[in-house]
């Protein structure tokens, strides 16, 4: 059986005067050092490294960061500097998960202006349908995936809130304790609740509304998880919300916070407590008022069919498949000239927004 080792190599002057601040400060071991009589080399392990620190190399110091929820490792100190130069950081291996303040605008964003298409993770492509994030407080993405294979690992999120509604096609995932493979199609949904390991298989002709709380969030991948997991747990929480997978066709459509429109809940108001809802909203007959809504976040994306979206002191937009827009609140809008096949994905945070009917 082969082995294979990778290290990292650090310079020094004097390898005496690193050993015990790598070794005690650190916590790092000692696993070889050469030549035994005036040591020039030493390779030392720790903390997921394996560092060699080797005199006269000619690399810079570099840095080391060290991730600890051990708030009195190396001291309570949170940057130190070792006798051979290299920095070292040390931060919160869980640090909570911090959403901005939400930077409110009123925001339009169309598929025929051609917003780019950008190669992101696992070969899938996305169009940005907030160009701003509201400060940092959202991201929304329109994402294709090539047909086939998808060539996934097993990972998971550091959000506060996480939406997968499938607007064309279907794709098979994987989820931690929620059973074998489920497939979604269009009109389905996923929620991924904050830390839920998972991984997407196959797809063909699938595109994706994607929301993600707060913007910016990391994505690790969990090298050790299997998926399929063994157990199957539909009522298992993370971080207090509950894996969703909303199936369209059995929704049933009741009244909608706007008169003359009628929509489906798609069960994530309840799932999340109340971080936020999703709905799916279709014309009732009869015209739209003007409304206010005052929540945070009210976005929406335009799956089916077209309309007009009046603002107070915009002019109008009239909308198409593709197209995305924000209302932020206190804003006075009006739905307008419906066509009868339209259909809204309406994500609201917090959910279930009260709305005022001018």
């Amino acid at each position: 059986m082969t082995e294979t080792r990778a290290e990292i190599r650090l310079p020094t002057q004097e390898l005496r005067a690193d050993l015990p601040f790598y070794m005690k400060q650190l916590g790092f071991r000692l696993d070889m050092i050469y030549p035994a009589d005036d040591p020039q080399i030493a390779v030392l392990s720790g903390h997921g490294l394996r560092l060699r620190i080797e005199k006269g190399a000619a690399e810079a110091p570099g840095t080391i960061r060290i991730l600890t929820d051990d708030p009195g490792f190396a001291g309570g100190a949170r940057s130190l500097t070792a006798p051979n130069g290299t920095r070292v950081e040390i931060d919160e291996l869980n640090p909570p998960v911090i959403t901005p303040a939400t930077e409110h605008a009123f925001v339009v964003r169309r598929l025929a202006d051609q917003a780019p298409w950008v190669i992101g993770r696992a070969g899938m492509e996305y169009r940005d349908l907030i160009p701003t994030r509201l400060g940092g407080a959202m991201i929304a993405s329109h994402i294709r995936v090539p047909d086939g294979p998808v060539p996934d690992m097993v990972h998971y999120h550091k959000v506060g809130f996480q939406l997968i509604f499938c607007v064309a096609g279907w794709v098979d995932v994987l989820y931690e304790d929620q059973g074998d493979v489920r497939r979604i199609h269009a009109g389905d949904c996923f929620i991924q609740p904050p830390g839920i390991r998972h991984k997407v298989l196959h797809s063909e002709g699938v595109q994706v509304v994607e929301i993600g709380v707060p913007a910016e969030h990391v994505t690790e991948i969990d090298h050790e998880m299997k998926l399929p997991t063994p157990h199957y747990r539909p009522d298992r929480e993370w971080d207090g919300q509950r894996f969703v997978h909303n199936i369209g066709r059995d929704g049933v459509f009741a009244p909608f916070r706007i008169p003359g429109f009628e929509a489906r809940d798609t069960t994530i108001h309840a799932a999340t407590k109340g971080v936020a809802s999703v709905m799916v909203a279709r014309p009732a007959g009869g015209g739209a008022p003007w409304t206010k809504h005052h929540g945070d976040i009210l976005f929406t994306f335009v799956m089916k069919g077209g309309m007009v979206l009046e603002g107070e002191g915009k002019d109008p937009f009239r909308l198409e498949p593709g197209d995305a827009f924000v209302i932020p609140p206190g804003m006075a809008t009006r739905y307008s000239e419906p066509s009868a096949d339209v259909e809204l994905l309406e994500v609201s945070l917090p959910g279930n927004p009260e709305t005022e009917v001018l």
